[in-house]
């Protein structure tokens, strides 16, 4: 919107270099001279080519105006291109931080089962007498933190998908 909003304002400046004729409901006698003022057609002349030459008389006004009509689109455009880029770059980081939580999952999901694994082993090696208590709780205690770091890397996971969302403008307030 502000992109078209400043191509209209580049166009407004534009037609300032033409002259113009405006119609208004007053009409009203207007003279540098004051002879002229109560004889109607040099009255009206002057006013009539005050609005016809105008533009001549303000040409490096107008220039400006229009110069910098046109620099403020440029500066639109270029900002839409960052605001685009900034938009792709987030989606673009955001999925990849979703693939790359996906690997990790999958790897803290095989790293759960090994060492549940190592528990039963554990218990069975304390059975036989082949290892002291100690090795089973230390055995136990890496399952557990390994499976909090396997829910932790499921709860990054979800957040990055809810980011994406938001960054795709998925009605987020």
């Amino acid at each position: 919107q502000e992109l078209a909003a400043n191509k209209l304002d580049v166009q407004v400046a534009k037609a300032r270099f033409y002259p113009s004729l405006g119609i208004s409901a007053g009409l009203g006698y207007q003279a540098f001279n004051p002879l002229y003022l109560l004889k109607t057609p040099q009255s009206l002349i002057l006013s009539l080519a005050g609005d016809l030459t105008a533009p001549l008389v303000n040409k490096n006004a107008i220039k400006a105006s229009y110069f910098n009509a046109n620099a403020k689109q440029i500066q639109a455009v270029y900002n839409y291109e960052r605001t685009l880029l900034n938009a792709y770059i987030e989606v673009a980081n955001q999925m990849a931080k979703i693939g790359n939580l996906e690997k990790t999952y999958d790897t803290k999901s095989k790293e759960v089962q090994a060492l549940t694994q190592s528990i039963t082993i554990s218990n069975n090696l304390f059975s036989s007498a082949r290892a002291d208590y100690m090795e089973v709780l230390l055995t136990q205690r890496d399952a557990i933190e390994s499976r909090f770091d396997l829910v932790e890397t499921k709860m990054q996971q979800m957040n990055a998908v809810v980011n994406i969302y938001r960054a795709l403008g998925g009605g987020w307030n």
